[in-house]
């Protein structure tokens, strides 16, 4: 499961290059219309198989849109599609990480800004290490499976940085995320690099594996949040407030406990699982609630991964880095804090120091 596609939860750098001359889209269950949504039209939302973008569902069946006064059509596709018809002008926002984000921009000239964070990931990417590998400064001089200049690989560097190593340290062997499982445990590479549900698959084939570094230890450094069609939000800045709205109730009805067991039948019937089988993916998915989203909103570049600016800038010097794209594209359009300050304001919510570590 996962923003599905051939790589799974697929932060598709590489495969978004030259999607601006895409005119159509496939791999999900509704084929966008042409052109998004004019004034009085429901808005059309793409989101794909992540746990901080399946809680839409709670807003559709709990009817939270309707509450809010805003007409939503929720397009579920793959992650990738779901890009490439968002660039396509067939969407009016949609679902991607603060890092596919810039990609956009770049590689298909439809720059977008995130309105509402969703959440960071909190331990479902993971370097994993085969057996006798005990900590990541055992990596030096080791064959490390990664899907190279995808987000797991920001998180190997990352990792490598904590531990005093560089990449220069370690021999990366570019693997597609969904096959590291296999190399791992066929001894083609000491450790991987890889997101759920690899990551997971990993641990569960490769007796003694385990996890040396994970997203949890550095929080901020995937943020997953809802971007807007920059044209869709100036003209229809109040139905986005709406928007804005029932993301919030959804996240008040998910951290409610009395709402548990309902919340995680809505959540696993929209990915075909069991409850108890999603229950720890959502797990490794930090859903921010208000309190804490304002400082990351709001915080600047220099507070790093503790804000939303922060890892963006550190994302973008790692797409020009890899040969993402040619120069450097983060820039303040990418984000809006504004209608989600609003909102707190309304519900009165303190803002409080953000939890991340």
């Amino acid at each position: 499961m996962f923003r599905n596609g051939p790589s799974g939860r697929a932060r598709a750098l590489v495969l978004l290059v030259g999607m601006a001359m895409l005119t159509g889209c496939g791999g999900g269950e509704a084929e966008p219309a042409e052109g998004a949504a004019a004034a009085g039209a429901p808005l059309r939302i793409g989101y794909s198989d992540w746990p901080g973008w399946i809680p839409w569902e709670i807003a559709k069946e709990k009817g939270f849109f309707a509450k809010n006064g805003v007409q939503v059509e929720l397009v579920w596709m793959d992650y990738v599609p779901s890009m490439e018809a968002f660039a396509a002008g067939q969407l009016d926002a949609v679902g991607m990480t603060n890092g596919d984000a810039l990609v956009t921009g770049a590689t298909a000239n439809k720059a977008a800004t995130a309105i509402i964070i969703n959440d960071f990931s909190d331990g479902n990417d993971m370097i994993i290490g085969r057996p006798g590998i005990a900590s990541v400064a055992d990596l030096r001089g080791k064959k490390v499976g990664v899907e190279v200049g995808f987000v797991d690989h920001l998180l190997l560097l990352n990792a490598l940085e904590k531990s005093g190593l560089s990449e220069s340290d370690v021999e990366l062997v570019n693997i597609p995320t969904n096959e590291t499982p296999q190399a791992l445990a066929a001894g083609g590479v000491d450790a991987i690099a890889a997101w759920q549900p690899s990551s997971g698959q990993a641990l569960k084939i490769v007796s003694g594996s385990k996890p040396l570094y994970t997203s949890a230890d550095e929080p901020g450094i995937i943020y997953d949040a809802v971007y807007a069609s920059r044209e869709s939000l100036a003209a229809r800045r109040e139905d986005w407030m709406k928007v804005v709205r029932t993301w919030y109730d959804v996240v008040d009805y998910m951290n409610d406990p009395a709402n548990r067991a309902e919340m995680l039948q809505i959540l696993s019937a929209r990915v075909k699982l069991a409850p108890a089988e999603y229950e720890p993916l959502l797990a490794g998915t930090h859903i921010l609630p208000l309190s804490e989203v304002i400082p990351v909103f709001t915080g600047g570049a220099t507070e790093g991964f503790r804000s939303l600016a922060g890892s963006t800038g550190i994302v973008d010097d790692f797409n020009v880095k890899n040969k993402v794209y040619g120069a450097l594209e983060a820039e303040p359009a990418y984000m809006d804090p504004s209608l989600t300050l609003e909102v707190a304001k309304e519900r009165g919510v303190p803002v409080a120091v953000t939890t991340m570590k």
